[in-house]
């Protein structure tokens, strides 16, 4: 069969890694194209996985125009390239967390799969755009996909654990030397983003502003060494905690930190699911369910809204006085794998088997 999978984000690799491994083991050929976005490019160099670039995604203003206009002409930019591709590859199927391929896809009478987690009321811009077009919506159980929920097949997850199940990923804690933490060192990733996404059209979602970066670093100074992931650069009395490791290897990172704190969606999931307890600071904390099933039902992490700040600092204390954080949060995630689907042989019997869907 020939597959082709459409990436836009580097999470969108990591989700596919693992199936797009285990359908090459099948001999399936399988082609990767991507927009690039934040580290993609970058980060799909460092793994040597072969891809083509439909484009760069262009920087966008917090602002509704800015937001809407660059989405717009990158949506048309790509759906031309893509067709452009699709017409000398002709792929069986398509399958991504991409618009492009659900609107090529109808175009050229190829079936699309689409992977979302995100609320259908949260992501309005990329449901309605893809969505109609779309040949199939795989999403979580709990996930809302407004009308088009006959096209759905849900599994019990969280899009995450397709690149994070311990049965797949082993994390290298050889990172921690090439960064200089020994053994004996506790160490803080905080993560920032730009809130700039489809997700935050209207420009009113906050995160964490630099004042609030100020008090968090202060508050764990004392208690361990700070290291600091941000999409955009940071400022020159920053410099200090960035994180100079290869970008494929902050998964590792992570995976071995005493807290992650962030107004990442994606990175504070992760960490939850690594056994990491996390602090998610932004407004969008008690609207999307995948967050809320690891923040309320496996007490994984926490979600404060910017407003709420100050709640922050008692939980700080709260995870660094507990002597047993480690395997109590071990045991959480053990239980959270337990009772949730594989996604990866989810997802390659779902994709060797679509025709019977």
């Amino acid at each position: 069969m020939k597959i082709l999978f459409a990436l836009n984000h580097p999470a969108h690799y990591y989700l596919f890694k693992f199936i797009i491994k285990s359908l090459k083991n099948n001999n399936h050929d399988i082609k990767i194209v991507i927009k690039n976005k934040d580290v993609l490019k970058t980060l799909l160099d460092l793994e040597k996985v072969e891809y083509v670039k439909l484009l760069d995604r262009e920087k966008r203003k917090k602002n509704i125009f800015s937001i809407l206009s660059k989405l717009g002409l990158e949506l048309v930019r790509q759906n031309i390239s893509l067709f452009k591709y699709c017409k000398s590859f002709r792929p069986n199927i398509m399958i991504g967390t991409d618009i492009s391929i659900t609107h090529i896809g109808k175009i050229m009478k190829i079936p699309s799969i689409v992977y979302n987690e995100d609320d259908y009321e949260i992501n309005k811009l990329f449901c309605k755009t893809a969505y109609p077009f779309a040949s199939l919506i795989v999403a979580p159980e709990y996930t809302s996909v407004g009308n088009y929920s006959y096209k759905k097949k849900s599994y019990n997850g969280i899009q995450k654990m397709a690149y994070l199940n311990p049965k797949y990923f082993k994390p290298d804690e050889n990172v921690k030397k090439e960064i200089g933490i020994s053994n004996s060192d506790r160490y803080f990733i905080i993560r920032l983003v730009s809130l700039t996404s489809g997700h935050d059209i209207e420009g009113k979602h906050k995160g964490i502003t630099r004042d609030l970066l100020n008090k968090i670093i202060n508050s764990l100074k004392p208690l361990g060494k700070i290291y600091i992931s941000s999409e955009d650069e940071l400022p020159t009395d920053l410099i200090s905690h960035k994180i100079n490791i290869p970008k494929n290897k902050l998964h590792d990172l992570m995976a071995f930190s005493d807290i992650f704190i962030g107004d990442s969606q994606t990175m504070c999931a992760e960490a939850g699911i690594l056994g990491v307890p996390f602090i998610r600071v932004n407004d969008f904390v008690g609207k999307i369910k995948y967050l809320d099933d690891l923040e309320k039902k496996y007490k994984l992490g926490w979600g404060v809204k910017p407003k709420d700040y100050e709640d922050i600092f008692p939980i700080i204390r709260e995870v660094m006085s507990n002597q047993n954080i480690k395997s109590s949060w071990r045991d959480k995630k053990n239980k959270l794998f337990k009772d949730k689907t594989d996604l990866v042989q989810f997802s390659v019997d779902l994709i060797e088997n679509y025709s019977i869907f």
